[in-house]
């Protein structure tokens, strides 16, 4: 079925772009939401006697989008899950976690703006981008721990605290090889001739 898309749709086409879709693709997603006309002749003179009204719209929605981009980008969010001692998730992270965490902290998302690869079933930190227009997309960091504190010591180490082998990790012993290894990354070595 061919459409002529309203917005720009990621990995298939800009704004006025006529392709090909699938038809349930089509008629489940583009059409209902009001991203995509069908292809006919009417609806290609409707749009394009609308277009300079429709780019003028989407314009300044992605300025808006850009404005709220600015304050949103680099956010760090804390979601508090149950976990196992090696760090599995009884459950995962979805999208309406994600965007319930950016709306408490401010800023109002829809679980749709969230695009997440696949569920997250670990604790520690993870990148998970946010479509707040489609050409507008920022990261925020999802801080998954068990506790606010073992949310505190994750940041501060940058990677998940969790047991080895029943063992208890020493997080003073992690803490100080963790500052070593941030220190001694900002020193460069001379190169030689």
């Amino acid at each position: 079925m061919d459409v002529i898309l309203l917005e720009r749709i990621e990995k298939l086409g800009q704004i006025g772009d006529v392709v090909s879709v699938k038809a349930g693709f089509a008629r489940n997603f583009l059409l209902p939401r009001k991203k995509a006309l069908r292809a006919t002749e009417d609806n290609k003179k409707r749009f394009e006697e609308q277009r300079a009204q429709i780019e003028a719209t989407n314009l300044k929605r992605r300025q808006e989008a850009e404005k709220i981009a600015k304050k949103v980008d680099g956010l760090k969010i804390v979601v508090i899950r149950q976990a196992s001692e090696t760090g599995m998730l009884f459950g995962s992270v979805a999208n309406r976690d994600i965007a319930d965490g950016v709306t408490a902290a401010g800023f109002t998302v829809d679980r749709r703006q969230v695009i997440l690869d696949k569920p997250i079933k670990t604790l520690g930190l993870h990148k998970v981008r946010l479509a707040l227009h489609p050409e507008v997309i920022v990261t925020v960091t999802a801080n998954v721990a068990k506790s606010e504190d073992e949310a505190a010591q994750q940041e501060k180490l940058g990677a998940a605290v969790v047991k080895t082998e029943g063992e208890t990790p020493d997080l003073d012993k992690l803490l100080e090889e963790a500052a070593q290894a941030t220190a001694g990354a900002g020193e460069q070595p001379a190169a030689e001739a």
